[in-house]
Order: C-alpha cells, then structure tokens, then sequence
C-alpha cells in the first residue's frame, strides 16, 4: 500500500474508539494486572500513548516542518507513563487520550501536507534521517502496535485455562 495521509488519518482517528471499546467496564484484574512476561498492562499502553500524544508525534511533526537548524528531535521517554499516570482512573485516561488525539488530528490536518512537506527530514536521536511520511506512517502503526499489545496481553490472562485449544490460539503463541 502506497502512503496516504487520510488512509494513515483513518488509522489514527479508529485507535481511541478501539481501545476504548476493547478497555472500558473491564475490571481492574483484566486492565491493571501485571503480565507474567513483563510486558505493559492496558493501563501502561494507554498512559504510553498519552506520553506521545503530547511529546512524540506532533512535536516532532512541528520540529520537521520548522526547518530550523538541524530539525533534531528530544529523545522520547518510553516509560513516562509509569509517573505521569499515577493514582489516574482508566477512564479519565482513555477520555484524557480521546481529547488528545483529537486535538493532534484537527492539528495534522490543518497543516495540509504536501507532497514536498512529506518528504522533509528531522533527525531522531537513535535512527538518524527520518522524513515527515515515515514519522505520520510510524504514528499508525505504533497505534496498530499497541492494539495488539493490549489484546495479546488480555488473551493471555486464560492462557493456562484454554486446555488443548492452546495449539489452534495463535494469540497465545
């Protein structure tokens, strides 16, 4: 599939309803309890999300388009969410990612990127030259990403009580 803006835009307007529907009324054991293998519980994926809400994907869109100086980008905190959603209910979390993703759509699409903009570079501080397309691309599927995250991690609370359909459960893998 060729890049498109609103296709990625569909992807990323989709990812709160979706969490929202897989995450809201479960109980705290299905969203909060940590996993065997050490991975993020729902909780930890939504607060991930919200951390570059605010300080990943548009702020690096804005450090692009600028092209002032070097266009470098701050390293981005992988784990902020472990402070920055302490003591929040999962709820006002996901209304609070809902808000937030919103506001950087309506942003995204004010800019009405073109073709040249798309192909503009800024410097990440692990993987060197990235262009303004790869950036919105990587935003969907790190949504996408996490989406299965989230699943994986609710499928594998029955991992053991499955029995012998374990084999045909890929999701257990």
């Amino acid at each position: 599939m060729n890049f498109d803006l609103q296709k990625t835009i569909e992807i990323l307007n989709q990812t709160p309803k979706t969490v929202n529907s897989l995450l809201s009324g479960l109980s705290d054991e299905w969203t909060l309890t940590k996993n065997a293998d050490g991975k993020w519980n729902p909780y930890d994926v939504i607060g991930h999300l919200i951390h570059g809400e605010k300080t990943d994907w548009m702020p690096r869109l804005r450090i692009i388009l600028a092209q002032e100086g070097e266009a470098k980008f701050e390293p981005f905190d992988r784990f902020a969410q472990f402070e920055d959603s302490k003591g929040k209910k999962l709820a006002d979390l996901l209304a609070e990612f809902e808000v937030l993703r919103t506001k950087n759509i309506r942003a995204l699409r004010d800019y009405d990127l073109t073709s040249r903009q798309m192909k503009l570079c800024g410097t990440h501080p692990e993987l060197g030259n990235v262009t303004v397309q790869q950036l919105l691309s990587t935003w969907a599927v790190h949504d996408l990403n996490h989406i299965r995250q989230i699943v994986e991690g609710l499928a594998g609370r029955y991992s053991e009580n499955v029995g012998p359909w374990k084999k045909y459960l890929s999701i257990l893998g």
